[in-house]
């Protein structure tokens, strides 16, 4: 196995017949695997497909194409799905691995994924009583780290695929204290059977879009915590704007983590209390 550059990508592309018609690479990395997505608008020739296969073989990467949605991505190299090693990545500090697919959802800064873990615990405070809902849980990036401090964890995500990744993360992980649902978050949700319950903490951490339509209904669930974690500074102040000033809620801390070194972008933090 050799080290790569993206100049040895880039001549790749230039050598296929279909180079025209590979309008994007998705980049997965986990800790072990590294993995490409090749989109493809027309099929690949025989003489495509060995170059994409010798470059996977030659650089110990997994080559999937995808000619259609991500429901279409499929495994080109190792040739056989058995073969191929999953992705997945360790938090260590909780004793939790989780595994992934090449088109799935990850926090794209392991390093800083660790830490924004670490601090959302922090300020979250689960303890060994608690019930803790999780909006936006992703494939359980926080709620399994939760899972192994709370009483019991909700963890609500809006892809189905995710959820399923989540429940078989907590399975393989030894964790039976997590329970997950699919929901449109965005939606109408009121009659989900998970906002039947209290929760003494919840977490958020929604998309570029915010949690606008979620805050009036986690405001009554009797949450004495709120920890809004944010891709989107200004969803975040508007977001936290309702908790404050309809809601009762204090903001008692904030922060920003540079998750995405070199551009303008921040992930931020916040921690909102109950009103007394």
């Amino acid at each position: 196995m050799r080290r790569y550059r993206l100049s040895d990508l880039a001549l790749l592309i230039d050598s296929l017949s279909i180079r025209a018609a590979v309008p994007q690479i998705e980049v997965a990395i986990g800790d072990r695997v590294t993995a490409l997505v090749f989109r493809v608008l027309e099929p690949p020739t025989e003489a495509d497909l060995a170059s994409l296969r010798a470059f996977g073989q030659e650089y110990d990467m997994q080559i999937h194409l995808q000619p259609k949605g991500p429901d279409s991505v499929t495994l080109l190299w190792p040739d056989s799905a058995g073969a191929a090693r999953a992705l997945s990545y360790d938090l260590d500090d909780h004793k939790v691995t989780l595994q992934f697919r090449p088109t799935d959802f990850t926090q794209i800064n392991p390093q800083i994924n660790q830490k924004m873990i670490a601090r959302t615990l922090e300020l979250l405070q689960p303890e060994a009583g608690d019930r803790v809902l999780d909006l936006f849980c992703g494939l359980g990036n926080f709620t399994l780290p939760l899972a192994r401090r709370a009483a019991q964890v909700t963890g609500v995500e809006g892809e189905a695929g995710l959820v399923q990744r989540a429940r078989e993360n907590a399975s393989a992980n030894g964790i039976d204290n997590a329970e997950f649902f699919t929901a449109d978050l965005a939606g109408e949700v009121s009659a989900e059977p998970w906002l039947g319950h209290a929760y003494d903490k919840v977490l958020l951490d929604p998309p570029r879009s915010g949690a606008k339509e979620m805050i009036p209904l986690i405001a009554g669930r009797g949450a004495r915590r709120i920890v809004y974690v944010s891709c989107h500074p200004g969803s975040l102040a508007r977001d936290a704007g309702l908790l404050v000033n309809e809601h009762g809620y204090r903001l008692a801390a904030a922060g920003v983590m540079d998750m995405f070194p070199h551009t303008a972008h921040v992930e931020s933090i916040a921690l909102f209390l109950a009103p007394e």
